[in-house]
């Protein structure tokens, strides 16, 4: 990927907006070939409408899987994404809700179940988080709130979606660079994220008896929605020149790890993480 300088940006809400940023993010790469690895399965994915989530989904489109974006509120988003990935070939449903809820996490289940009769893939990804100059700024809403989003509704879909999985299954958890680094700015999120190691390597044991693999991916900086729906305009300018590469990543070249581990390749591994991260030496 070519660096890239981000001009200054912010968005007021979050999750953010990918069809607000510029540059675009970049979701697959022109070249990328799909050799049906995920052909006849169906996957969710949380937080599909943009960001990783997009990526992952296009990707997954193009293996040959039939997909579900899960997604809060972003209809446009979700709506791009959706044609994106019936362009592959292949079906995608799209549920709108708060998967912090138990209610919705139950319901995005039954509906792909109910829409490809099968239920091979999750992929829990939907995020938030909000950036604080100290510790005393972080309200008790805060915090609660980025728990529901980035780890509740990780439980709850996992719950819900159990029941569902057969021999050959696998759960792909979206933690961060930040578990393993830490964030003096991002410290509910943080704290979140190292949640998400402790839950997959949990999970990975109770499932294996199953047949079902649990791994995740701990990205660096990305260049999402998330991003100028998080920092101020000039700190967006910088975002990702503190790593080695000295640039954000793209959606595009994080997917690929969701692929490799969705897929038979990665048939001996589970309770892993991988770190397409740019370079951040990590220890855990």
């Amino acid at each position: 990927m070519a660096e890239q300088q981000l001009p200054p940006q912010h968005q007021e809400r979050q999750p953010g907006r990918e069809g607000a940023m510029q540059p675009k993010p970049e979701y697959i790469r022109e070249g990328y070939r799909g050799s049906d690895k995920l052909r006849g399965r169906a996957a969710i994915i949380t937080g599909g409408d943009s960001g990783i989530g997009r990526a992952v989904a296009v990707h997954f489109a193009r293996e040959g899987a039939d997909v579900l974006i899960a997604y809060l509120e972003e209809d446009d988003d979700a709506s791009e994404t959706r044609a994106l990935v019936e362009q592959e070939g292949v079906r995608c449903e799209q549920f709108r809700g708060d998967l912090g809820d138990p209610a919705n996490a139950d319901a995005v289940v039954e509906q792909a179940v109910s829409a490809f009769g099968r239920l091979d893939i999750v992929v829990n990804n939907a995020a938030e988080q909000h950036a604080v100059q100290k510790l005393e700024d972080i309200t008790p809403e805060h915090w609660e709130q980025v728990f529901r989003t980035n780890i509740h509704a990780y439980f709850y879909l996992t719950r819900a979606a159990a029941p569902k999985l057969g021999p050959g299954a696998s759960i792909i958890n979206t933690t961060s660079v930040n578990a393993y680094k830490g964030n003096d700015h991002l410290i509910a999120y943080a704290s979140t994220k190292g949640a998400i190691v402790a839950f997959t390597r949990s999970v990975a044991l109770t499932m294996v008896g199953r047949g079902v693999r649990v791994n995740g991916v701990a990205p660096g900086p990305v260049w999402t929605p998330l991003i100028p729906a998080t920092f101020p305009a000039e700190a967006v300018e910088s975002f990702g020149s503190q790593v080695p590469m000295q640039r954000p990543g793209q959606p595009a070249e994080i997917a690929p790890c969701y692929v490799f581990l969705a897929s038979e390749d990665a048939s001996y591994m589970t309770g892993q993480v991988l770190h397409p991260n740019g370079g951040s030496v990590v220890n855990g």
